[in-house]
């Protein structure tokens, strides 16, 4: 399994960031050709402190092919290009990762 990982600073209008990104980014990222899961959720520390970052969001695709074949289709674009609508360049980190299986 190939995942994609994406996490967001904390933006200045976090309600405003939320509404976007669950009326429209979610969407748009549900969209994505062969995208085998999509979760995202809003950060939170055991200890109840501020955590390092306020969204994180993580795909999975079967394999690293798919992944780039989905990111280059048309829906890709859609869902990136919608990133710049509600977090500046900087404001958010993506990794990439073949997962191993433990359990």
């Amino acid at each position: 399994m190939y995942r994609m990982t994406v996490v967001y600073d904390h933006p200045e209008d976090p309600e405003k960031f939320l509404k976007h990104y669950r009326e429209v980014h979610a969407p748009l990222v549900e969209k994505l050709p062969e995208l085998r899961s999509f979760g995202w959720g809003v950060s939170e520390s055991p200890g109840g402190e501020k955590p390092g970052f306020f969204v994180v969001a993580v795909l999975d695709w079967e394999s690293k092919e798919h992944a780039q074949a989905a990111l280059a289709s048309a829906a890709g674009g859609a869902a990136v290009g919608d990133v710049a609508n509600f977090a500046r360049p900087g404001q958010f980190h993506v990794l990439f990762a073949e997962v191993e299986k433990v359990v």
